[in-house]
């Protein structure tokens, strides 16, 4: 099966690919197929480091996991990192390489990217059986479709047959498919070889009559229908896909071991980064995490976050214009706990210099972290190995921020003030000792009876959450065509679909 391959490409953007893609991958290797994931251009604010110290998107690191490999960067080598609602920053092959306003992007850059990007996804078939790509948003997108390097760009130029995602439970799952398809062009179409159902609730019997009609319609079939199952995501790519009010992720938060609970609420600062900081909190029995956007909100927490912002200043700016800012000065100074993560601890410092990111020169921060913060061009990125509270403790850098830390007492490579922590390192919650040490502090300066699982290992769960992707596609999907897609390509003669795209 050397060099087989497959592009899984969506309806819509979060109708399921990043799912999909892992579940996919986790199936083939329990079949003993060596797989790696590939996404060539992601848009995302959750980034990973790699061991060779490249960033990348979160999603994909978490699918080299499903496929029991270490991430690289050739497995995403563009990642755009949103920095408001006209440019992003621009990471190719792991590394920052300017700042592109959306136009500028797709009215020529992204053409010239398309020779990185099928290097990267060439040297991935020679290494391994089958890589599965990723694709984003929609193929359907009419308007990209000429500078496209992530969807039909690069399943044509590579021959990858495609399999279309759709979210049923969003609702127009059938038009959607139908239109996906009928707004390509016919040599686009000739590689849509068929469609998923992902998050289907209830009978599949009911269902199976308009796929029939589906597939004589577009003489494409179902190659499954997978149930809704509730929290089972990956790590997010394109934002908080949860309600600011609302639980992280879908999943019920287990019995507390001692008498009390913990809260933990999180400040949903603008263009957050990496708040899967506090996915391995939600994790802990007894731990109950929110996203907040009001200051009352902080009123009944234990443990208030502030993550990462890829805006360190204009996060300040909206926590001030919140109230969110006073509240948390509040919280200092009666010994309250306090953690903040990169761009949150940043905040926290006396003062920011920053010439780089807001390009707004001095900031005075909160002040309640005896740091002075100066921003460099040069991004750090990096995978720390460090110790706190007698456990050791891994992370990942991402910033372009350098602490200067001037009082308080170690934490990490940040600081500790009463109450008050502060790190740049991202993950560092995912290391367990140390998770439910900081949790034993932080309820004992709350006056809360709680008391972390001696158990909770969060690789295991992570481990777990990917099996259970695995589980679906095997249990629902038609491996035996999928298998034969991966290996052998779209199949011949598919019909076009008119009008197709517009000349």
């Amino acid at each position: 099966m050397s060099g087989g391959g497959l592009l899984v490409a969506g309806t819509t953007s979060d109708a399921g690919k990043s799912v999909v893609t892992a579940g996919i991958c986790r199936w083939l290797v329990r079949q003993g197929v060596e797989v790696a994931p590939f996404k060539a251009q992601n848009m995302s604010l959750n980034s990973f480091v790699t061991r060779e110290g490249a960033e990348i998107g979160r999603a994909q690191a978490m699918q080299a996991q499903a496929c029991r490999i270490e991430p690289t960067a050739l497995m995403n080598p563009v990642l755009l990192k949103p920095g408001g609602e006209q440019s992003s920053q621009v990471v190719l092959m792991g590394r920052p390489v300017g700042e592109l306003s959306a136009r500028g992007y797709h009215g020529g850059r992204q053409e010239r990217l398309l020779g990185t990007v099928l290097d990267c996804l060439a040297t991935l078939r020679d290494r391994y059986d089958v890589v599965i790509c990723e694709g984003a948003g929609s193929p359907a997108e009419i308007n990209l479709r000429r500078t496209d390097i992530v969807n039909m760009g690069i399943a044509r130029n590579a021959r990858l047959p495609v399999l279309v995602v759709g979210d049923i439970d969003r609702g127009g799952v059938f038009a959607s498919f139908f239109g996906t398809v009928a707004l390509l062009s016919r040599e686009d179409q000739e590689l849509v070889a068929g469609f998923l159902v992902n998050k289907f609730r209830g009978d599949v019997g009911l269902l199976e009559p308009g796929l029939d009609m589906l597939r004589g319609l577009t003489g494409r079939p179902a190659y499954g229908v997978l149930p809704f199952w509730p929290g089972l995501g990956i790590d997010e790519e394109d934002g908080l896909a949860v309600s600011l009010r609302g639980a992280v992720r879908e999943s019920a938060v287990a019995a507390p071991v001692g008498d009390d609970v913990l809260r933990v609420a999180v400040c949903a600062v603008p263009l957050m980064s990496n708040f899967t900081d506090v996915d391995a909190l939600a994790a802990e029995p007894g731990v109950v995490v929110r996203f907040v956007d009001r200051p009352q909100e902080l009123a009944d927490a234990d443990l208030v976050v502030v993550p990462g912002t890829r805006g360190t200043v204009r996060a300040l700016a909206w926590l001030r214009e919140r109230g969110l800012a006073q509240a948390l000065c509040d919280r200092a100074r009666e010994g309250r706990p306090v953690l903040g993560v990169c761009g949150g601890f940043q905040l926290l410092g006396e003062h920011i210099e920053d010439t780089v990111e807001s390009r707004a020169g001095q900031v005075s921060g909160l002040g309640v972290l005896p740091v002075r913060v100066r921003f460099a061009r040069e991004k750090t990125l990096a995978r720390p190995v460090g110790e706190a509270f007698g456990e050791r403790v891994e992370g990942y850098e991402i910033h372009h921020g350098v602490a200067d830390v001037i009082g308080g007492e170690p934490f990490l490579d940040g600081c500790r003030a009463g109450a008050v922590w502060g790190t740049h390192w991202h993950g560092s919650l995912e290391s367990d000792g140390f998770r439910r040490a900081f949790l034993r502090e932080v309820a004992a300066a709350a006056g809360r009876r709680f008391v972390p699982a001696p158990d909770t290992s969060f690789a295991a769960l992570r481990e777990e959450q990917l099996d259970r992707l695995g589980d679906l596609i095997e249990q629902h999907a038609d491996t035996d065509a999928l298998w034969r897609l991966i290996e052998s390509g779209a199949p011949r003669g598919l019909p076009f679909i008119p009008p197709g795209a517009p000349a």
